[in-house]
């Protein structure tokens, strides 16, 4: 458990002195099952340690357990000078745009394009045949987030079996527990099978799989073509699985492709995974790690202990993160039915506010189990992929997804697990910065719609065969470099902030800084300038991706700014670069409001292609950014919720989270737990069922559809931004308090400057709130017109009871 400084002040509303928020509240249990076993995957349980993925289907006859591993990707070291006369093609561009010909415009800026982004790549699947036909009672799958265990129970012939799996974080290990009820009634064989190349071999009581990755997968958008898939085993990724059999009364026995036990009462079987990866500059073939010895390494250092002792660690490990935050929304009748027969009811309108509650939790679930400190970041899909050629090949789009992933880490108690995204910034700092020269002819560093394993920052497109409205955007780089930043406000790290995040965040303003150009009009702006995967139409019809000055570059180059600021102002560092920045930040172009009372997109006042589009990026500096608040800025705020009206309340999964998130910003609880209820909507895994945009699987994972993990985290995020909002040395109390949550606690929430809060209300009232404090500090309470402002130091404890 983390030290804390025992700084609390508690606040209580005076007629109200006695309710409190209990440290050990009892809660519902937090546990999805289910009465049948998995048909698809988006039914299977996730489990993870940041490295190893599995998904667990909880088969009768053969139960089938998919395997990944966070390090397989196709390809290998990006080649950062793919096109290194790029940036010539600027000033016809800019010329095109000034002109006002941005039909042309849109094909000159083609010329600044490189190669594709690589894929995230499915490792295999495990199986276990049964043998068991039908069962006859008792059938339970289940996933306890609360533990990280999966568990499968049911009953043949009148004997029960049980399996339980789990992923250990710290004995690296796919670990799993096979029982029967009745001694020597037990006996299944192993066997493995993957997409890729692959072999098997089964010795004694092992089963190995040896593999390759492609070292090439097309974005599975470009449909069937030649060569879709390319392998060449001399440079692809390499991997092995082991299977080991261990902790059994039974004979076990292989003939070369599997490993039979039988008669036995119990079982358990260790897995160890890993790949030959060795960092995003090194080839994986000619330079990559020994994977065999690796496996081998986890394998036995586990071998020394016992399924309980290995189960033991997992969640101790597992609850050190996850019991930081509770939230009881103080009803759970729900959790006594399958959580798939929950969710078809909640969308049918039933009220289940424990569903919520655990959709929240199981956003911090899948966050713990998917980023772990020293494991690659998440991609589209966590780590949680069946496909060769996955959606979006499962990779990093920094025009969001990327971005939202992380959305909850902070807030949530869960600043370890940010990590991952953090080292992955610094390494998109090396291919950036040629990316920055080659195609922008800029200084510093950038990042553009894509990236994958092997930190790949150039536009992509093949080479001009990508529509600028996706391919030519440029701003990942300053987006990401908000999360720099983030974290220190969140943790107060100064060491982090000097060592690690200010020079990364100095490198993106610096490209920002060489980026921007006149606009004519005494503003600064960008150009070529896209607003991610949106058409305008201008006043002449025209549709079109390419103009400038949108303004989504225009808030996330301000936010980028004053954050750099404020990081040299903490640092006592950089005057004279901050006082660039300061004199750029002022004449970027400003917010307009629209003639329809909504925030522009775009530079004039244009119409949008589809006027419900999914991205709403424009409206970034209410959040993720910190510019625009009913408090500060009220007329920018009401058009910002024009503009929402007339985006409407569809969108895909993760677009509807991120709507979760601004109306909690632009405080109507209401509106932001209608987007809930809607982002809640059972949506079905059968590829021929005719599905709506957006909605939850029945394992609870976003659909885009299909399956995409950033809506689960911007879910969870938008949930604590009802609850729990911070900024500018202010921390915001029931901010956006929906009337669906009347009564409740919660628990373990983080404000920026370093604070814990808990908070309990009831009939929509604060009762009471408990802020800690790691460094101290000061703060300032808000709360429906209270404002309280106090300084908080170590060792001392602060009282208001209303009355002072």
């Amino acid at each position: 458990m983390r030290k804390m400084i025992k700084d609390v002040m508690t606040l209580m509303l005076p007629a109200l002195m006695l309710a409190g928020c209990t440290r050990d509240m009892a809660l519902p249990k937090r546990v999805l099952w289910y009465n049948q076993p998995a048909a698809y995957f988006e039914e299977s349980l996730p489990l993870g340690n940041g490295c190893i993925g599995a998904t667990v289907y909880g088969g009768v006859k053969t139960e089938r357990i998919g395997l990944n591993e966070a390090t397989l990707w196709a390809g290998g070291p990006v080649d950062t000078y793919m096109n290194p006369e790029a940036h010539k093609h600027l000033p016809a561009v800019r010329k095109a745009i000034f002109d006002g010909d941005y039909k042309k415009a849109d094909r000159l800026v083609r010329k600044i394009q490189g190669a594709f982004s690589e894929s995230y790549a499915p490792l295999g699947d495990l199986y276990i045949d049964m043998g068991h036909d039908s069962i006859d009672t008792a059938y339970r799958r289940e996933l306890d987030i609360r533990k990280a265990v999966a568990t499968t129970r049911y009953t043949v012939g009148g004997v029960a079996f049980k399996r339980e799996v789990l992923v250990s974080h710290p004995d690296r290990v796919l670990a799993i527990r096979l029982t029967a009820g009745e001694k020597g009634a037990l006996s299944f064989a192993l066997r493995s099978t993957s997409q890729l190349r692959y072999t098997v071999s089964a010795e004694g009581d092992r089963l190995i799989m040896d593999g390759v990755a492609p070292v090439h997968a097309e974005p599975n958008y470009r449909g069937d073509m030649d060569n879709a898939i390319v392998y060449d085993e001399k440079n692809g990724m390499r991997f092995r699985v082991i299977v080991q059999v261990t902790e059994t009364d039974g004979t076990v026995v292989s003939d070369g492709e599997a490993v039979r036990v039988s008669d036995a009462t119990e079982a358990v079987l260790r897995v160890a995974i890993a790949t030959s990866f060795n960092g995003f500059d090194k080839n994986p073939g000619t330079e990559g790690k020994d994977e065999k010895a690796l496996a081998e390494g986890d394998l036995k250092a586990a071998g020394h202990q016992s399924y309980a002792t290995i189960k033991k660690h997992h969640i101790s490990d597992f609850r050190a993160l996850f019991n930081r935050v509770k939230l009881d929304l103080r009803a759970a009748g729900g959790q006594y039915l399958p959580t798939d027969v929950r969710l078809k009811r909640y969308s049918k309108g039933e009220e289940d506010r424990d569903l919520e509650a655990l959709y929240f939790q199981y956003g911090r679930y899948l966050m713990i189990s998917a980023s772990r400190p020293g494991s690659i970041n998440m991609n589209l899909q966590g780590i949680w992929n069946p496909h060769l050629r996955p959606p979006w090949s499962s990779n990093y789009t920094t025009n969001i997804n990327a971005e939202m992933n992380y959305w909850p880490a902070e807030v949530c108690n869960l600043s370890e697990c940010h990590e991952p995204l953090l080292a992955f910034i610094g390494r998109l700092e090396h291919t950036g910065s040629v990316t920055a020269k080659t195609f922008f002819n800029c200084n510093g560093w950038t990042c553009c719609h894509n990236s994958d394993l092997w930190a790949m920052t150039q536009p992509v497109g093949d080479f001009g065969k990508g529509h600028p409205v996706w391919a030519n955007w440029c701003l990942g780089g300053a987006w990401l470099a908000t999360h720099l930043w983030e974290h220190f406000d969140f943790t107060q790290d100064t060491s982090y902030l000097a060592e690690q995040a200010y020079p990364l965040m100095k490198g993106a303003a610096r490209f920002c800084l060489d980026w921007l150009i006149e606009d004519g009009r005494g503003h600064l702006v960008t150009a070529p300038s896209t607003s991610p995967e949106n058409l305008y139409k201008t006043d002449k019809s025209y549709i079109g991706a390419t103009a400038m000055g949108m303004t989504s570059d225009m808030a996330m180059i301000r936010e980028l700014f004053d954050m750099t600021v404020k990081a040299t102002v903490v640092l006592d560092v950089d005057e004279a670069f901050r006082s660039e920045v300061n004199a750029a930040r002022e004449r970027l172009y400003p917010y307009q409001i629209g003639s329809k009372g909504h925030l522009q997109e775009w530079y004039f006042d244009w119409a949008d292609q589809d006027p419900q589009h999914r991205h709403v990026s424009h409206l970034f500096g209410v959040y993720p950014g910190h510019q625009i608040t009913p408090e500060t800025t009220p007329a920018l705020s009401d058009a910002v919720k024009r503009s929402l009206d007339l985006r409407g309340d569809g969108g895909t999964g993760w677009s509807k989270a991120w709507k979760i998130n601004l109306w909690a910003r632009l405080a109507d609880g209401n509106r932001a737990h209608k987007l809930l209820r809607s982002h809640l909507s059972y949506t079905s895994p059968d590829p021929s069922a005719k599905t709506r945009s957006g909605g939850t699987y029945p394992n609870l994972w976003d659909a885009h559809p299909p399956f995409q993990i950033d809506g689960n985290f911007g879910g969870t995020a938008g949930m604590a931004e009802m609850l729990l909002q911070s900024r500018n040395g202010q921390i915001i109390l029931l901010p956006a308090l929906p009337g669906a949550w009347p009564n409740g606690e919660v628990r373990g929430l983080r404000a920026r400057g370093g604070f814990e809060v808990d908070l309990a209300w009831e009939d929509g009232r604060l009762l009471k709130v408990v802020i800690q404090s790691e460094k101290g500090g000061r703060c300032e309470l808000l709360y429906d017109g209270h404002r309280i402002e106090m300084t908080l130091k170590p060792g001392k404890n602060y009282v208001w009871n209303g009355r002072s």
